[in-house]
């Protein structure tokens, strides 16, 4: 039987996932398991020799104008040497990592630009984030891998309408009228396009609309609308001096990024039963956590409230909110290991990939943490914190590499190798008559 996902059910998984964050909080840190200084110096200087011959040979391609896929290629062994020494994957987890995610990544970049070309790479890669969540559902809920037309225009959603909702120089009143506007159109009206924001919103609706027909998939846009309505309620979250309460502001995180991943589950699957629906929720939560934890500097210099800042606002270190969030955590991967279809291999690499981005974040932001523990979470990071600094500020020296990537998703022989199923979505919007490859750049 299908769940209904209306908004008291979505005040349900909220309240669950928060109980469940309450019992994460405990004295001890779970972490899976340790590294020692040697362990840990042996694979950076693995990681470093293979992120040096790549940069080499991208390089020589960009100081070439060559733009093939044979780049693609060529960084590939960044991402197998990154997954067998950063995530501690086995080679069946590497695999799956190289002859799927990365090849999802490609064609999603492709599809991107030829739906905008004036989309920028931070826009891609952040959009590219949600589309692997939704590729990795697909794996979990029994389906092949596969970047649909719907995911693709569910992901591409977020570079137009959440950026434009979180921006600091909008004022609010502009935001609730464009909110209702976005509404009217994900409940299948079709009022006219103000704007070019609008006109690529409104054609990615139309684009989910064209894979899964209303009549026949009403899961569908009764989680687009959750999620809008949670985004609505976010707008809350931007002012930290305002009167939400802790509990407020973890009821709102929570319900945004819930719903954000139940709506990546069924646009992966079409529709979803009640344990499918109840994991993609607490992920959610968990992923919005981990997104919060990583923008927390910017967050607290911008005055946005969450769980983390509000912990800061308090004067007190970071410590006990990251431990209680690696617990919770360990409790999500124990709630997908009871998903029939997620193999013990998508499992490890999930579970690597939360504790990972955890991690990192620490590492970025050690100056919000006692130095007691830094020490206990650098032990189970197989890279050294220093070394995660460095290397990301020496990826930041380096930008004008990665644009080359995102060109050499444009090439012929790549374009020629998307799935055909998403191409017939890929022209002028009869609803719009913009052309979807010429929109205008967006002021992010």
């Amino acid at each position: 039987m299908q769940q209904e996902f209306c908004w008291p059910w979505v005040q349900e998984q909220v309240a669950h996932s928060i109980d469940i964050w309450n019992r994460s909080a405990a004295p001890s840190l779970h972490t899976s398991r340790s590294y020692s200084q040697r362990e840990q110096q042996q694979r950076e200087r693995a990681f470093h020799k293979k992120l040096a011959t790549a940069e080499s040979q991208i390089k020589k391609h960009y100081r070439s104008c060559a733009v093939t896929t044979d780049a693609w290629n060529r960084l590939a062994p960044v991402f197998t040497c990154f997954a067998e020494t950063a995530l501690d994957l086995e080679p069946e987890a590497v695999r799956l990592v190289n002859d799927s995610f990365l090849p999802a990544a490609r064609k999603f970049a492709s599809l991107a630009k030829q739906f905008d070309a004036s989309l920028g790479v931070a826009e891609i890669v952040q959009a590219c984030r949600s589309a692997w969540t939704a590729c990795g559902l697909q794996i979990m809920l029994g389906d092949r891998m596969e970047v649909s037309a719907a995911i693709l225009a569910y992901s591409l959603l977020y570079p137009y309408s959440d950026n434009y909702i979180d921006r600091f120089d909008v004022s609010l009143q502009a935001k609730r009228r464009f909110s209702q506007r976005f509404k009217d159109r994900l409940c299948g009206r079709k009022p006219p396009c103000l704007n070019h924001r609008e006109a690529a919103i409104w054609t990615l609706v139309e684009i989910i609309e064209g894979q899964f027909p209303r009549q026949h998939y009403p899961q569908v846009y009764d989680c687009l609308l959750a999620i809008h309505r949670a985004q609505e309620e976010s707008m809350a979250q931007l002012d930290l001096s305002g009167g939400c309460t802790d509990i407020e502001v973890h009821r709102i995180t929570a319900a945004k990024g819930g719903t954000s991943v139940l709506t990546d589950a069924c646009l992966a699957h079409g529709s979803l039963n009640e344990e499918e629906s109840s994991f993609a929720f607490l992920w959610g939560v968990l992923l919005q956590l981990g997104d919060d934890l990583q923008d927390v500097r910017e967050d607290w210099q911008n005055g946005s409230a969450t769980v983390f800042t509000r912990a800061l606002a308090s004067g007190t270190p970071l410590d006990a909110p990251v431990a209680q969030l690696l617990n919770f955590s360990h409790k999500v991967g124990a709630e997908m290991e009871m998903l029939p279809n997620a193999s013990p291999v998508l499992q490890n690499l999930m579970k690597r990939s939360w504790q990972s981005l955890i991690t990192c974040a620490v590492a970025e932001s050690h100056k919000f943490f006692t130095p007691a523990f830094l020490r206990k979470v650098e032990t189970s990071s197989p890279f050294r914190f220093n070394f995660l600094r460095e290397h990301r500020a020496r990826l930041a020296r380096q930008q004008y590499l990665w644009p080359t990537l995102i060109e050499y998703a444009e090439a012929p022989e790549l374009a020629a190798s998307i799935p055909c199923t998403a191409q017939p979505f890929l022209g002028p919007s009869q609803q719009t008559e913009i052309p979807l490859g010429t929109l205008p750049p967006l002021t992010m």
